[in-house]
């Protein structure tokens, strides 16, 4: 009987572990990208489809998961939706790549901050859900905050706003199809409908200026490859954590990410970070308090409905 408990503790424990390890590998990117200069972000981003595609063949074939993989192309419904969720990655990780190979990491990391505000928004356009007055408020500090380093730059800041519209889209998506397959199946997936877009880059890359993969040396050739490594581990922890932790638990751990990011971005790179700007992420993080108060509050309440005997005083 006390051996249970243990067990789900000992559950409990190695999903956070998974969970922050993915997360931490997320948050950390932006200083392995910027060790494959002199590559950009065009050649890295393609050799990272490249890479990630051919791992995750290895690892089908290893873990012998092909039939998956072949049941997702013969579904037409499957198979549009993990291309437009294919594009989409796309879109989100050449404009990350991109923003931190030019001195955006701060930009970056806010555009993962303002994702669960643009994530609750989909939820009221989309799937018609109604928000409670915590989550109304935290869309409209969200807001605020957007105007504010409108302001304050002088110019919309896309680079957040791509990366939290895209991945926010791409979420929707995978939540309607996460249950027809396993995360390194739709990343398998997902990286051989970008394999022919990755090729055609290399292509332009090579006529624009080169491709420095085997012009730099072996050791810059090898943190090339370390791409697929670096984008399909994370994954394989973070699908090995939301096995054995709560939902709730995991919208707690995806702020670890930008918050890494935001660290680097500021005390690593210097990135310039004036008081208004400082004052436009802590409206942000305002909204995302008032998120995770929201969360908390409504876990208690589902807690107190299943537990007999509990109520509120």
């Amino acid at each position: 009987m006390s051996q249970q408990p243990t067990t789900a503790g000992s559950t409990m424990r190695s999903g956070l572990i998974y969970g922050f390890g993915a997360y931490i590998s997320w948050g950390i990117l932006p200083l392995f990208f910027l060790a494959l200069a002199p590559a950009g972000g065009w050649e890295i981003v393609a050799w990272r489809v490249v890479f990630s595609a051919a791992l995750c063949a290895i690892l089908l074939t290893c873990m012998r998961k092909w039939r998956g993989f072949i049941a997702v192309w013969r579904n037409r419904r499957l198979r549009l939706a993990f291309i437009v969720a294919a594009l989409l990655t796309y879109i989100n990780w050449q404009t990350y790549v991109l923003a931190t190979t030019s001195g955006h990491v701060v930009d970056s990391a806010l555009g993962y901050f303002i994702n669960p505000v643009f994530t609750v928004l989909l939820g009221v356009f989309v799937l018609h859900e109604r928000l409670r007055p915590m989550q109304w408020a935290s869309v409209a500090l969200s807001a605020v905050a957007i105007i504010v380093l409108t302001v304050d730059e002088g110019r919309i800041p896309w680079i957040a706003l791509i990366l939290a519209g895209s991945f926010g889209i791409y979420g929707l998506i995978k939540n309607r199809v996460g249950s027809s397959t396993d995360a390194l199946t739709g990343l398998a997936v997902e990286t051989t409908v970008l394999s022919p877009i990755a090729i055609v880059m290399l292509i332009g890359v090579q006529f624009a200026g080169g491709i420095t993969f085997a012009t730099h040396g072996v050791g810059h050739a090898l943190l090339l490859m370390l791409a697929g490594p670096m984008t399909t581990v994370p994954l394989i922890l973070f699908a090995a954590a939301a096995r054995r932790v709560p939902l709730n638990w995991i919208g707690f751990l995806q702020y670890a990410s930008p918050t890494i990011q935001f660290l680097i971005g500021v005390f690593v790179l210097h990135e310039a970070m004036p008081a208004s700007r400082w004052v436009g992420f802590a409206i942000v993080w305002a909204g995302l308090a008032l998120l995770v108060a929201d969360s908390i509050i409504m876990v208690g309440r589902r807690h107190r409905m299943l537990v007999p005997g509990t109520h509120s005083a």
